[in-house]
C-alpha cells in the first residue's frame, strides 16, 4: 500500500503575501480548514492509500502545505531518499529541518545540495510522472533555472530523468498550479503558463495533452492528483472531466477553499511517500 504524508492545519493562517492568491484581510475559518483537511486525508484514504502525519509547529503557518519542503525518490543506488528544498521566502525555510528530521528518523537518506543561492521548492515544483519514469521539474518563479540544473545533474547521477520547464505567468508560480500527470502518456495542463520550449518538451514525452482555460487553472483543477485511478481535484470544469473519461480516472470532488486563500489545493497539501 502506497503512503501518503500530511501536517495538520493546527497554525494554519494567510499572514502575508507569497504568491497571487494571498490576500491577508481574507482570514481563515480554523474549523472548517480542519474540516477539509480530514474530508482530504479521508479521500486518499478511500483510494487505498496508508496515511502518516508530521506534527505541525508554532509559528510555521504555511507547514500544513506539506509538498513543498522536500523531494521525495528512490534510486538503485542509495534506495530511498530526500532532497531538502531551500525556500524563496525565510518564513517557509523554517519548515525544511523539521520534514529532514522526520524522514531521516525513518531511514531515507539525505541528499544534500550546494544551491549557493539557488532555490528549489521540492514537490511544489518537482513532479514525478505516474509511473515514475521521469521528473518534471518547474522554475522561474519559486525555484530558480539553477536550483532546477544542480538537481538534475544530482538526479542523473541516481539515474533518474529531469524534464525542467520554465514557467512564465507569475499566477502560476508552481509546476503544480498548472500542470497534473493523470496517467503515463497523458497530462492536464494551462498552456499559456509555460515557455514554447516547455510545451515542446512535454509534448514529445506525452501522447495526450489535456488543455484547461486560465479561469479553470485559477480554480485549482491542475492542482488535482491521479491517485489509483482516481482523480481528486476541488473543481471538475466539463473540460476535467472529459480528459479523465479519456484516461479511465474517476473523479473525486474534494473542497480545498480555506487552502486556496493561501494559494493551495490538493496536491501542495500531501507528500507521497513512494
Amino acid at each position: 500500500m502506497h503512503t501518503v504524508l500530511f501536517c495538520p492545519p493546527t497554525y494554519f493562517e494567510v499572514r502575508d503575501v507569497k504568491n497571487p492568491f494571498m490576500q491577508p484581510g481574507n482570514p481563515v475559518d480554523r474549523e472548517r480548514a480542519e474540516q477539509q483537511w480530514h474530508a482530504l486525508r479521508t479521500a486518499f484514504q478511500d483510494a487505498g492509500f496508508q496515511l502518516e502525519t508530521i506534527p505541525a509547529v508554532p509559528d510555521l503557518e504555511d507547514m500544513v502545505f506539506a509538498a513543498n519542503q522536500t523531494f521525495v525518490g528512490k534510486s538503485p543506488k542509495i534506495g530511498k531518499f530526500i532532497v531538502p528544498g531551500h525556500m524563496r521566502h525565510e518564513s517557509r525555510r523554517r519548515e525544511v529541518p523539521h520534514f529532514v528530521e522526520w524522514f531521516r528518523g525513518r531511514g531515507y537518506q539525505v541528499v544534500e545540495l550546494a544551491l549557493d543561492g539557488d532555490y528549489l521548492e521540492g514537490h511544489g515544483d518537482l513532479l514525478w510522472s505516474v509511473d515514475f519514469s521521469l521528473i518534471w521539474a518547474g522554475f522561474g518563479f519559486r525555484s530558480s533555472r539553477g536550483g532546477v540544473g544542480r538537481f538534475a545533474h544530482r538526479m542523473s547521477e541516481l539515474g533518474l530523468e529531469v524534464v525542467p520547464l520554465e514557467l512564465t505567468d507569475h499566477q502560476f508560480y508552481h509546476l503544480d498550479t498548472c500542470f497534473a500527470p493523470l496517467t503515463p502518456r497523458g497530462v492536464l495542463l494551462y498552456p499559456a503558463a509555460f515557455s514554447d520550449q516547455a510545451l515542446a518538451a512535454i509534448h514529445a514525452r506525452c501522447s495526450r495533452v489535456y488543455e484547461v482555460s486560465r479561469d479553470e487553472a485559477l480554480k485549482f483543477v491542475c492542482n488535482g492528483v491521479s491517485a489509483n485511478r482516481r482523480f481528486l481535484t476541488p473543481h471538475l470544469p466539463r473540460s476535467v472531466a472529459e480528459a479523465l473519461d479519456r484516461e479511465g480516472l474517476e473523479p473525486v470532488l474534494v473542497d480545498t477553499s480555506e487552502f486556496e486563500k493561501s494559494g493551495g489545493s490538493v496536491a501542495c497539501l500531501k507528500l507521497f511517500l513512494e
